[in-house]
């Protein structure tokens, strides 16, 4: 399973509804892996903040997770892609092109206060045990059969393996169980949310499953799980 945005911003969409809230994007593509500047100005709605910076290829507007992110700092956008003729209503402004992502580099410990930051994945072996109830599943009977549980709500335990925090107005956590096969790509399931978390926490999550889920520019998922809630 590609890992959204990366996505998480790789995997940003031409959608025709908002994907930030309050925001209407029109086209996309992919960026670099990382843009490095120095922030010359600093506009923050909600929960996101736009920054104008100064980058060794010019000035580029980019936005990211709200974080106390100050003028003059040096930042890092990680797994960012481009938005062309990206309309915030929240500013009253139309950016004819501007880099979503999440913050990186130095400023990793300021969004993590907000939300927990993108963490590495973790490696060490992992076994939780079943959900209980109707809907329990494990993630590889999440992932195998994915046709047969479409758009049908589920519960799995699982350990959180990566996080990203406040993209396209969600969370996006990967979650493992120990099930599945990693060759066969069956041992890790998406899942968004609105609910912050981090890296290494065991939950249960309860969503709806989706499948061939199109964020377009190439990204798309054979199944995830969308708008969970979490119970430690």
């Amino acid at each position: 399973m590609k890992y959204l945005l990366a996505i998480c911003l790789s995997a940003a969409v031409p959608f025709t509804t908002s994907i930030w809230a309050g925001e209407t994007p029109a086209s996309t593509s992919a960026a670099s892996a990382v843009v490095t500047g120095e922030v010359l100005e600093v506009k923050d709605v909600d929960i996101y903040t736009y920054l104008r910076l100064k980058t060794k290829d010019g000035e580029t507007w980019a936005a990211v997770g709200k974080a106390p992110v100050k003028v003059g700092a040096k930042v890092t956008i990680e797994n960012p892609m481009v938005m062309k003729n990206f309309e915030s209503k929240s500013l009253k402004k139309t950016f004819p092109s501007i880099l979503f992502g999440t913050l990186g580099g130095t400023g990793k410990e300021v969004a993590a206060a907000h939300a927990g930051g993108a963490k590495a994945a973790d490696t060490a072996p992992i076994k939780v045990p079943k959900a209980s109830g109707a809907t329990a599943r494990t993630v590889a009977e999440i992932t195998t059969k994915a046709a047969e549980l479409k758009d049908k709500p589920v519960r799995v335990s699982g350990k959180i393996v990566k996080y990203n925090a406040g993209i396209m107005g969600k969370n996006w956590i990967h979650l493992r169980d120990g099930t599945g096969d990693a060759a066969k790509d069956t041992n890790d399931i998406l899942v968004t949310t609105s609910v912050a978390a981090k890296v290494g926490d065991v939950v249960t999550i309860s969503g709806v499953v989706r499948t061939n889920k199109d964020f377009g520019s190439g990204y798309t998922y054979k199944v995830l799980i969308e708008d969970a809630t979490l119970q430690p």
